[in-house]
């Protein structure tokens, strides 16, 4: 038999058992599916993190207190903390920011944002670029000058699409009036509600007077360069020890650790998913071994007589293999159009998916070789049927 007359009656056989052989491939079109999701799921959270962090240079050092280990006291850091670290040979910049909640009104627009008091070097460190007005400055924060820069996202919440408009106008927080002075450019960040795109940031001393109750000052350093990022992070310890005294639950890291352990976890859950979407393929697998387990049985006569009419062993083997690899393939290729159909659904939720090749591939490799590997056994089987018992079998 040659590969066309094989194809054929593979093809017959699959038309004459539609409804069988679409059951079968319903474990590989859910497997397929769930594996281009996860992928495409992972690419955007893997995005995310990327975009999350966009706003932290590489000699960024993340400087946060804790509660102490075994105890109810928590170490707080301050503003002294902060100006002792900025007198560091390997450090080069300190920002200082303290964080609230507050609701933000402009005529009848209101929006919860979370309220940053921060220093004038906050928004350096961060890369918090103005698309629109000035920055303000320390003195703005020793006179208490009730200014604000708004996020994006707040400042469109508050006046429409044209930001811009909100330059000079005045808005509430937490019942005060604050004069708009300056608009960020959109970060993407996609932390929610503490997102910078969200908040509002005013002068340190202003928020800890009039917003934030707070006492916890986050203080981000920002090294000499990357290459002392190590010896930054060494000194910060030593003068914090020295400060502090047990500096166990102060947490310091740099944006670079940061980054590595968010894609770390991301990657851990991604393969977690990936491994679930394999066990659904092996269910599939499985009912494809038994559906052809079945259809040797059935076609047993029919084995016999192209075993007599000359079919060798191969081509019996050829036509079962084939079978199960056409109807993993069919399965996979559907699973592949789903997870494209759903993808416009997804930008109304708030899971992001980013559509790749990649996923397709991989999720049409998967379904080849579980079909494959399921299929080997039931074609094997077939192909060592003896002609005689075959023929006799009833």
């Amino acid at each position: 038999m040659n590969i066309n007359e094989l194809i054929h009656a593979v093809l017959l056989n699959i038309k004459e058992n539609k409804f069988r052989v679409f059951l079968t491939s319903l474990g590989i079109i859910v497997g397929t599916f769930t594996i281009i999701m996860v992928v495409g799921i992972g690419m955007a959270s893997t995005e995310a993190i990327n975009e999350q962090f966009a706003d932290l240079s590489a000699e960024t050092i993340m400087i946060r207190g804790g509660m102490n280990r075994g105890q109810s006291s928590t170490v707080n850091l301050t503003l002294e903390d902060a100006e002792a670290l900025k007198e560091l040979s390997a450090v080069e910049d300190i920002a200082v920011s303290i964080q609230g909640n507050s609701t933000l009104s402009y005529g009848t627009n209101q929006v919860t944002s979370s309220v940053l008091g921060v220093n004038e070097s906050y928004l350096d460190i961060n890369n918090g670029n103005l698309i629109a007005g000035i920055p303000f400055t320390d003195e703005d924060s020793d006179k208490r000058q009730k200014v604000v820069v708004l996020g994006y996202t707040a400042a469109e919440d508050l006046f429409g699409d044209n930001v811009v408009d909100s330059l000079g106008q005045k808005i509430k927080i937490s019942g005060r009036n604050y004069e708009v002075i300056g608009v960020l450019e959109q970060s993407g960040d996609t932390s929610g509600f503490n997102s910078s795109d969200s908040a509002a940031f005013v002068p340190y001393e202003t928020a800890a007077s009039y917003v934030v109750k707070s006492e916890r000052v986050n203080i981000n350093a920002q090294a000499v360069d990357v290459d002392s990022v190590d010896a930054a992070m060494s000194e910060i310890e030593e003068m914090l020890e020295e400060r502090k005294g047990d500096i166990s639950s102060i947490i310091i890291t740099d944006a670079g650790q940061q980054l590595e352990a968010a894609k770390e976890s991301q990657k851990t859950m991604t393969s977690l998913l990936i491994g679930v979407s394999g066990i659904v393929l092996l269910v599939g697998g499985i009912g494809i071994m038994n559906v052809l387990l079945v259809s040797v049985k059935e076609r047993t006569k029919e084995i016999g007589i192209l075993k007599s009419i000359g079919a060798t062993k191969k081509d019996i083997m050829l036509e079962f293999l084939l079978e199960s690899i056409i109807i993993s393939l069919a399965g996979g290729l559907i699973g592949g159009l789903i997870s494209l159909c759903v993808y416009p659904i997804m930008s109304y939720t708030d899971l992001q998916f980013i559509p790749s090749i990649q996923g397709v591939l991989l999720g049409l490799t998967f379904s080849i070789v579980t079909g494959t590997f399921f299929g080997y056994y039931p074609a094997k089987k077939a192909a060592e049927l003896k002609p005689i018992d075959a023929l006799n079998y009833e």
